[in-house]
């Protein structure tokens, strides 16, 4: 038997939307080994969107088994893994028990739009008794809505965690009663998982990372706190909220499986995570992730830009404990790869999701067909939550490949309005979008892209970049390889593959006609189903 060889390396564990993956990096971001698996999705209801707790731990520690062994079939031995970060998809909303360790029920997931009528409710008293700013001094009605989105840098929707988790409190027993008697713990997934890794019931730590916390509605967005005001108008006890900490820290060590006592350094929501690993470290750096939704991100350095045109504002990253925050603006997209994994698994129109490429490119164009992808309604820069699906266009002409094109069309408009709203609000023009995720594998997926929006785009060669961002913060935890994440110049050799760029070729005319009928389609299918203050 052959000894094996000793380096210094560096894992993530990647949670994802529908699936898990754990790669470990060297100090060039060249990928060493890895492990991917998928995980269950369940569906009961329309509109609702479901994942179980315990059966992403599973998946997650057996992708970090499987990737340690490859690493040791390939001459490696796994001592040389010195750190692990984690990043994971954001919002999605975990409910467990401080006794057992136990979900209480299943994740509420980021893209569910069940809770349309708890938005409602909190609609209603926002414009009725409104939000408390100060001792005795409450903001109702477009003050209101203006004041939480000063305190939040968000606006009430079903897409972010302290809804969810109202809904699980008001609708089912168990969350309930476990609030009532101060044994719930919240958290999204990256609180679930690290608490896991370190040990559950037996010294598990619960700490909640600032990018993840940003998307609950609960945090302070410029002290970075959890806020007393948000905790009592949502209806929350403090006791069941994580510990705050910054991106990248020693948070603790693994307690079990092939890398017990490594410590775990840097936590991203996934988002976040590729705007680090894209090393879009500075003010006016942006990118854009295509998984199964899409998000733009646009730098904003150490400055909060409030939105007019439909955006959030959100913590890009804190480099480590105290430090100060870097901030982003961000354009949601609810679905993009979601939509093609629809017509694989719904539809059958297609075997795998690389075949979308081919299909669609077996037609010139859509004729005339025009797809809203609004399976959960629409995040930026619509926010409607009542916005239905819309195919509109067909005829006895359309199609499988016409549905296919149409698909992809659908995420190049939506990733153009939020361009358009980022442009108004940071007053600058993006010559050109760097891009990674999935979707972005395929060359017909990114033509499109560059036609449909009238800009270049930029796709590197080396593209887990989400994973990446959370090697680099956990890497910088500790100075291995002279990384630090507050000094981009300690990047300089980290993924300096190259990168391709599709420039756009339609005509402008085109561009705009096709432009101005996405919008109709859009305003067609808004307000379908509206909440209700129950």
């Amino acid at each position: 038997m052959s000894i094996l060889k000793q380096s210094e390396f560096v894992g993530s564990l990647d949670c994802g939307t529908t699936s898990v993956r754990f790669i470990i990096f060297d100090q060039y971001a060249n990928i060493v080994s890895q492990h991917q698996s998928e995980f269950p999705q369940y569906y009961p209801n329309p509109g609702w969107h479901e994942h179980d707790p315990g059966e992403i731990q599973e998946i997650s520690e057996q992708c970090i088994s499987q990737a340690c062994a490859k690493l040791e079939e390939a001459g490696w031995s796994k001592e040389s893994v010195k750190v692990i970060g984690i990043t994971n998809q954001r919002e999605t909303t975990v409910a467990w028990s401080r006794t057992t360790g136990k979900p209480l029920c299943k994740a509420i997931v980021w893209t569910d739009s069940r809770t349309k009528n708890i938005v409602a409710h909190f609609e209603h008293l926002l414009a009725t008794t409104g939000i408390e700013v100060g001792p005795g001094q409450f903001k109702t009605g477009e003050e209101g809505i203006e004041a939480l989105r000063d305190i939040t840098g968000l606006k009430l929707s079903t897409y972010f965690s302290g809804i969810k988790l109202r809904w699980m409190i008001d609708n089912y027993s168990e969350v309930q009663k476990a609030h009532n008697e101060d044994d719930l713990l919240f958290g999204t997934i990256e609180s679930w998982i690290v608490y896991n890794l370190t040990g559950s019931v037996q010294g598990g730590i619960h700490v909640g990372e600032v990018t993840n916390a940003s998307r609950t509605l609960l945090l302070n967005l410029r002290k970075l706190i959890w806020d007393e005001r948000l905790l009592t108008f949502f209806g929350f006890r403090r006791s069941i909220l994580p510990k705050l900490v910054s991106s990248s820290e020693v948070y603790g060590h693994l307690s079990h499986g092939p890398l017990k006592g490594v410590p775990i350094g840097g936590l991203i929501g996934d988002q976040q995570g590729a705007l680090v690993g894209n090393k879009c470290l500075r003010q006016g750096e942006a990118k854009c992730t295509y998984g199964t939704g899409a998000f733009l991100l646009f730098c904003t350095g150490k400055d909060i830009v409030n939105s007019s045109h439909g955006l959030l504002s959100t913590v890009a990253y804190q480099p480590g404990p105290g430090a100060a925050p870097v901030y982003a603006l961000e354009g949601s997209i609810g679905v993009a790869g979601g939509a093609i994994k629809w017509l694989r698994d719904s539809m059958g129109f297609i075997k795998s999701a690389s075949e979308i490429n081919t299909l669609a490119a077996s037609v010139p164009n859509t004729g005339g067909l025009y797809f809203v992808t609004a399976f959960s309604g629409l995040l930026a820069p619509y926010w409607d939550p009542g916005a239905a699906g819309l195919l509109i266009g067909l005829s006895s002409y359309t199609t499988p490949a016409h549905i296919a094109r149409a698909t992809m069309e659908a995420t190049a408009f939506q990733t153009r309005a939020v361009l358009e709203s980022m442009k108004l609000d940071s007053r600058t023009k993006l010559e050109h979008l760097k891009v990674d995720g999935g979707m972005t594998n395929g060359d017909v997926c990114m033509e499109i892209l560059a036609d449909i929006g009238g800009f270049d785009i930029v796709r590197p060669d080396m593209r887990e970049s989400t994973a990446l961002g959370s090697a680099l913060l956990a890497g910088s935890a500790i100075q291995l390889f002279g990384w630090d994440i507050s000094k981009p110049a300690t990047l300089a050799e980290v993924n300096t593959k190259g990168s391709r760029i599709f420039n756009p070729h339609m005509p402008e005319e085109d561009r705009e006609k096709g432009w101005t009928a996405w919008l109709r389609a859009v305003e067609r299918s808004k307000g379908w189903d509206e909440g209700v203050d129950e």
